[in-house]
């Protein structure tokens, strides 16, 4: 054998090889050290919550320790409980989250598009916007009755304005050469919309939508705490009512998981439509 094959193989490497390599090696390290970081910081909270609620630094009744918050879910998901009421919850966040994401998603590329759309729906979308959607609750209860339908109706109103607003902004950040060229192409309004508008605003609108996710879970629990008997909303209402306060952290926790379920798929998909917008941090 030669004395070149018997090199280590980071000494045969050109110069832009084993720079490559150690950009590498830095990258996947700085992501190993971020996914660490967010596993052990809520993790050392856990710990620290526990240890105060056992030793009694903050008061147990109010703060029950993870451990027995944990029991209680255990016990609820034994009996079905907890899944009724995250199926329940899940059932009409999504379909409100459908039905105020896909509208918002189509006006607002039209208002990215046609300056006229613009001029006469940004006034109404500026006026209605500022008003918390929790006081319109009441207007819809009047209007679709206690049903499934005022609570679905609350969630896609919180919804829509988030989608409409980002996918605008998004429809006009687009540099006017990407207009240009689907014009000198002889494209139609349709492939416009299709291959110009909605490729170009995507990271706009997974950015409204992941805005909408925390919009509806909210707008979601209070639906439920004032005209509903079921669903997440409600458990924690009742058991406030009747101070079972792990039941209360048991809902809060599952809201928050659905909350980062819902955006890590938002981003996903986000990632898998515009990987050119993907970038090493």
């Amino acid at each position: 054998m030669t004395a070149t094959a018997n090199r280590p193989v980071s000494q045969s490497q050109s110069p832009p090889e084993r720079s490559m390599a150690r950009r590498r090696r830095s990258v996947w390290k700085n992501v190993g050290g971020e996914r660490i970081a967010a596993i052990v910081t809520p993790l050392g909270l856990l710990v620290l919550w526990e240890i105060a609620s056992r030793f009694g630094l903050i008061n147990p009744q109010f703060f029950p320790a993870p451990t027995t918050i944990a029991l209680k879910a255990a016990e609820m998901i034994s009996t079905g409980e907890l899944f009724e009421a995250t199926w329940i919850s899940v059932r009409r966040l999504s379909i409100g989250f459908v039905i105020g994401a896909v509208p918002g998603v189509v006006i607002g590329i039209i208002m990215g598009l046609n300056r006229w759309v613009r001029t006469i729906a940004e006034p109404i979308i500026a006026a209605t916007y500022p008003i918390p959607k929790t006081a319109i609750f009441p207007l819809l209860l009047i209007i679709f009755g206690l049903g499934e339908s005022s609570k679905i109706a609350v969630v896609a109103i919180g919804v829509f304005f988030p989608v409409v607003v980002n996918t605008a902004a998004g429809v006009m950040g687009i540099g006017r050469i990407h207009h240009e060229v689907g014009k000198n192409f002889g494209a139609s309004r349709l492939q416009v919309f299709r291959t110009i508008a909605l490729p170009g605003a995507t990271p706009l609108i997974i950015a409204g939508m992941k805005l909408g996710v925390g919009m509806s879970l909210m707008l979601i629990v209070v639906a439920e705490m004032l005209g509903g008997t079921d669903g997440l909303g409600f458990l924690i209402w009742n058991s406030w009512s009747t101070f079972q306060v792990e039941t209360m952290y048991v809902a809060l926790v599952v809201i928050s998981v659905l909350g980062v379920v819902m955006t890590f798929v938002l981003a996903e998909v986000g990632r898998l439509l515009t990987p050119w917008s993907q970038h090493d941090r």
